[in-house]
């Protein structure tokens, strides 16, 4: 098996230009080694680093600034500051570079956004026309299972800008095409194929290393649950961040473990167990105090389905802890006249279902409006079998 990065040598209509390279802390071949050791033996002016920064250091929504890379001492520009518009690429950031390749680490889900820094980079090259390639990485969580809906018109932020599925099961290159053809962006695209990756291979049945490419997401255990349990930034509960677990471990001072645990086995939830704990965030929400919460352990993969367990474990708690149970009401993402819960989700379904107290079947029955529609949409282009 080869990953688009072991195989730069396909590259070597490069040698002899300036580019930039769109990359992080996980750009690393099957060998360990980085992308920026790797392209030394071409001509790389500038760096460009999506959320967290290029050696994932920042935290969820922490603005990086512009600064040297410290090994290279190369510019680093940041493309993720404090407001939305840095999440654009600056035209000048372009001048004089003749290409720009990304190598990025997506974890699966549509609420990732390292998939739209390379969106809004590849406009960017389209204005400035010069190409821009891909190095071909493996979805992590397996390229066949595909769970939940459409993004409504309206509803499109940092964390859905396009119509994706919660879990969109596509590599970060079939994303690239996917985005450049059916969004009409005119990218003069090139995409470095993966060799030997099946659609079903997780990312431990294959030769590839895991490397965390965000600060919480230490394991590829996290990033199978993440496109549920992710749904838990849109309220006050703790996500599990701060602890070594995050996602995989949620709650708050208000839970009772083995209550919540017994409720939520009542749901019959596929490939899931849920075991009762105690925990105490040591930063971001209830940092110091001590919660009542599971650990979400996935006992079946093949089987699980992060999105409606995300998706059940948030009704459970609402309807628990009526009193206590609050959305999270700051902005998110540079959003703030859209509640975070609607964005995650793609519209207001879900919170005007628990609202109004909808049964947990009419819930499940409308969790995936439109995904039939944009899995044919995507099937054209798919690189794997």
């Amino acid at each position: 098996m080869k990953l688009g990065l072991d195989q730069i040598s396909q590259l070597k209509n490069l040698k002899s230009k300036a580019i930039g390279l769109l990359c992080h802390a996980a750009s690393v071949n099957s060998k360990y080694q980085h992308i920026l050791e790797l392209f030394r033996a071409f001509n790389v002016q500038k760096l460009f680093g999506p959320e967290h920064g290029i050696w994932c250091v920042a935290q969820d929504m922490e603005a990086v600034e512009e600064a040297r890379e410290p090994i290279s001492g190369m510019a680093l520009h940041s493309l993720y500051g404090s407001s939305a518009e840095s999440l654009h690429p600056r035209a000048e950031w372009l001048q004089g570079l003749n290409a720009v390749v990304c190598d990025l680490q997506d974890v699966g889900s549509r609420y990732y956004t390292f998939a739209y820094s390379m969106a809004f980079m590849m406009q960017a090259c389209t204005q400035a026309g010069i190409p821009f390639y891909v190095l071909d990485r493996p979805n992590p969580i397996n390229g066949i299972d595909v769970e939940g809906g459409e993004v409504q018109a309206g509803f499109e932020s940092f964390v859905g800008l396009y119509s994706l599925p919660n879990r969109h099961g596509m590599t970060i290159g079939e994303l690239a095409i996917y985005l450049n053809e059916v969004h009409e962006m005119g990218t003069d695209l090139h995409v470095l194929k993966l060799q030997g990756w099946r659609r079903k291979k997780y990312l431990d049945e294959t030769s590839f290393p895991w490397v965390l490419p965000s600060p919480n997401m230490p394991s590829l255990e996290t990033a199978l649950v993440y496109p549920g349990l992710c749904l838990l930034e849109a309220t006050e509960v703790s996500e599990g961040r701060g602890t070594t677990r995050p996602f995989e471990i949620f709650g708050a001072p208000y839970v009772q473990p083995e209550k919540l645990a017994k409720h939520l086995r009542g749901f019959k939830l596929p490939g899931v167990f849920f075991r009762p704990l105690f925990f105490k965030p040591t930063f971001q929400k209830y940092a110091g105090q001590i919660c009542g919460g599971l650990q979400v352990h996935v006992s079946d993969r093949k089987r699980f389905k992060p999105y409606l367990t995300g998706l059940a474990i948030l009704k459970t708690l609402r309807d628990l802890y009526p009193r206590d149970w609050k959305w999270r009401e700051k902005p998110y993402e540079f959003v703030r006249e859209i509640p975070a819960i609607d964005l995650l989700t793609g519209s207001g379904r879900f919170r005007k279902s628990l609202e109004q107290g909808l049964s947990w079947k009419e819930i499940r029955e409308n969790h995936e409006e439109g995904k039939s529609r944009l899995l044919r949409q995507r099937r054209e282009y798919l690189l794997y079998s």
